[in-house]
């Protein structure tokens, strides 16, 4: 990432966006503040912003219209920093695309810790595979194939036989490398929390399940009768579809 990560922060309050600006500042970030859809749409056009803190209320637009904007206008993580603390809530943050979802009140260093990881997965997508997996697909190889689709790792993106690429969040896309580099095993789902975002792992978090189901949807995959991913019950998932390695142009 950049030596200076650049962040904006959309927040109604502005003793939240004061405080979080203060912190994030004296932690070497540079951090633009916006109350309102207006305010953060202007900031993204004139700013390389590298991630977005998003409360979902603000006064001229919920938070998941301006994330599909947002999404619209350039592929960037963003976690949802919301007063909604209902299970519901965090539910549709994650499956409308957001990276990761914090509910207020929160401690500035658990935020900052999350910020990190998530700027971490944009910034190196092999970052999952670092671990030492004998028996799996090499973890330097940069093309991968599996069913329809072409995995190019250094390009961080899934493209159809066709050249159609899918819209992958950074989360989604780490998440389908993990369970890549690792056919025909079972991973569970601590581990794959663990090893896509970098911080511990929550039993009531269904962030991984979540992530999953929006990994089907984008790659056809019934999760009725799979040939990619394979729900193992109580555990948690396994890649049965075959992977090849090919070599990059």
């Amino acid at each position: 990432m950049k030596s200076r990560a650049e962040i904006l922060a959309v927040d109604d309050d502005p003793e939240i966006r004061k405080i979080i600006r203060t912190y994030l500042e004296e932690d070497g970030y540079t951090v633009h503040t916006a109350a309102d859809r207006a305010e953060s749409l202007q900031i993204m056009d004139q700013h390389p912003v590298d991630l977005i803190l998003l409360d979902m209320v603000l006064p001229d637009s919920d938070g998941l219209t301006l994330m599909t904007e947002f999404r619209n206008k350039r592929k960037i993580p963003i976690i949802v920093v919301s007063g909604k603390s209902d299970a519901t809530d965090r539910i549709i943050g994650l499956e409308m695309g957001a990276d990761d979802y914090l509910t207020k009140p929160f401690y500035m260093r658990e935020l900052s810790a999350r910020i990190k990881s998530v700027l971490r997965r944009a910034e190196t997508p092999m970052l999952a595979g670092n671990d030492d997996r004998s028996g799996d697909v090499s973890k330097d190889a940069e093309v991968l194939s599996f069913g329809n689709w072409v995995m190019n790792c250094r390009k961080y993106e899934v493209c159809s036989e066709s050249g159609e690429p899918l819209q992958l969040t950074s989360g989604e896309f780490e998440l389908l490398h993990v369970l890549v580099s690792a056919p025909n095993r079972v991973l569970k789902r601590e581990q794959l929390f663990e090893m896509t975002r970098g911080i511990d792992y929550d039993t009531y978090d269904r962030a991984v399940d979540i992530q999953i189901g929006r990994l089907r949807k984008k790659l056809n995959d019934d999760p009725h009768s799979p040939s990619l991913i394979k729900t193992v019950r109580g555990v948690g998932y396994i890649f049965i579809g075959e992977v090849k390695k090919i070599a990059a142009a």
